[in-house]
């Protein structure tokens, strides 16, 4: 994370919980106490009004206010929900950066409004498993690095198959999450429904995209097909 994110994620965490100590700062941002205290004063040269009390912790002044986000209730609606949507439904990474950036909404949000939001929008994470979350979290770094992915899959009909495939993206549809890949057993586009995937290796070798192999071309494939995602393995 770069250091101008750390700056603002502290200001929004002294904000959020002031008053509050160099410890906890340090527990919450993963950093030591001794950088703390140079946030603290980078932040204090900038002109943030951040004040200390022996024994209780950093406060903002009660004046200082960040900067407006300008967005209307209705957009900080659809953000909210989006980001705790990702944060349930998704792996490790986006999870992460998805609660990240609902703290600094909500760290900006009227104090009146905090706890409105915080009891009417929520997305549980039931109808996703802990393995699943895990192999979405493998696939999704997979596709990032273009890597390679050894799977051992169970289809509808109950078969289970060994694959080699080029993971292309995944795809949300309501319920459950696919991934779009290139499979070298069919040598063509397959789709896999991310649950019904056993086991997961990310190899070493990754596979380069050519006219053919790339997410451009596995779409044109869906819209062959009027639109409608066949999940064929």
């Amino acid at each position: 994370m770069r250091k101008a994110d750390k700056l603002f994620q502290l200001t929004n965490l002294i904000r959020a919980r002031q008053p509050v100590t160099a410890q906890q700062i340090a527990i919450e941002l993963n950093v030591s106490v001794r950088t703390v205290y140079r946030y603290i004063d980078d932040l204090s040269v900038s002109g943030i009004p951040i004040y200390g009390t022996t024994g209780l912790g950093y406060q903002l002044d009660k004046q200082f206010e960040l900067p407006p986000l300008n967005l209307t209730e209705k957009e900080v609606d659809a953000l909210l929900l989006g980001v705790k949507m990702v944060s349930s439904w998704t792996g490790e990474t986006l999870s992460e950066s998805a609660s990240s950036l609902a703290h600094k909404i909500e760290a900006v949000l009227p104090e009146k409004l905090k706890q409105e939001y915080a009891n009417t929008i929520y997305a549980p994470n039931f109808l996703h498993t802990v393995k699943d979350r895990r192999v979405w979290e493998l696939l999704y770094k997979a596709i990032k690095s273009s890597n390679i992915v050894s799977i051992h899959y169970t289809a509808l009909t109950k078969k289970h198959t060994s694959r080699k495939i080029y993971p292309l993206g995944l795809f949300y549809w309501g319920s459950k999450w696919t991934l779009g890949s290139w499979c070298t057993l069919r040598n063509d586009f397959r789709n896999f429904r991310i649950d019904r995937i056993a086991e997961i290796t990310v190899l070493e070798k990754q596979y380069n995209k050519t006219k053919t192999i790339n997410l451009q071309s596995y779409f044109a494939t869906i819209d062959d097909c009027s639109g409608q995602l066949i999940v064929r393995c």
